[in-house]
């Protein structure tokens, strides 16, 4: 099934884990069509700006959060995010184009180095109900994960 022109349902809930420990993965109808919307609003527009888009972690059932420690109130098991990269291209440029150029609920550099193009992720959620627009780096303090909110542009951290 196809969510956009170039995004696919088995891109987006493909899972090693899932397959390995044989958890269904599978959304149910209303979660494609936010997973549409998802693919429709950020997916797409990066892929027609940037070219190939590698999602790394899409769509995740309670039961698939539960087994890789995430929490089933993630937007992940709400069909509302992707985890992804563009090959290429430095993680913080992607995050400020999606910042200037698109409708998001929840923009993420998760642990992004500065100076290191290729480190890190985006994680980017998609919601019609509330978007709170926040632009966050998330990043490894003492073990722990922190989130700083990004002023400017991301390709600025320091």
């Amino acid at each position: 099934m196809q969510l956009s022109r170039n995004f696919s349902l088995q891109e987006l809930i493909k899972s090693d884990t899932a397959i390995r420990k044989g958890i269904d993965n599978n959304p149910n109808a209303d979660q494609i069509e936010k997973l549409k919307l998802l693919c429709e609003n950020i997916l797409q527009p990066v892929r027609d700006h940037f070219g190939r888009v590698k999602v790394t972690s899409g769509f995740r059932s309670e039961q698939l959060c539960l087994k890789i420690g995430s929490s089933i109130n993630s937007q992940h098991a709400k069909a509302e995010a992707a985890d992804f990269e563009c090959m290429g291209t430095d993680n913080a440029e992607l995050a400020d184009w999606i910042y200037a150029n698109l409708e998001f609920d929840q923009l993420i550099l998760e642990f992004y180095t500065p100076g290191e193009p290729n480190s890190g992720w985006i994680h980017c959620s998609y919601t019609t109900d509330k978007p709170r627009k926040q632009f966050l780096w998330a990043y490894k303090s003492e073990g722990k994960t922190k989130y700083k909110p990004i002023i400017g542009k991301a390709k600025d951290l320091i």
